[in-house]
């Protein structure tokens, strides 16, 4: 599985979509869109991100942008794995 896939399917359990999310495509938007997606949500979706791919997000990192699309959150995911890969 890579790491998109990854990433819907704890966007998915975070956000309780009940399967849902693996409809999503890189262009859905998030933040704003979605109901689930809330100030809450977000902490959950992040921790568990964290969490299922053994990484830590800093803190500027995180801002509207990253959770305005699955693709940007997949960037986010895929840009902190190639830090901690190197």
């Amino acid at each position: 599985m890579n790491v998109y896939e990854q990433v819907l399917r704890v966007l998915d359990s975070a956000l309780n979509l009940q399967g849902r999310g693996a409809t999503f495509d890189a262009a859905t938007p998030l933040l704003g869109a979605l109901p689930e997606l809330d100030s809450m949500a977000v902490l959950a979706l992040i921790t568990e991100l964290e969490s299922h791919f053994g990484i830590t997000f800093n803190d500027e990192d995180l801002h509207a942008e990253v959770f305005a699309t699955v693709g940007s959150l997949n960037a986010l995911v895929q840009q902190q794995l190639d830090r901690h890969s190197t």
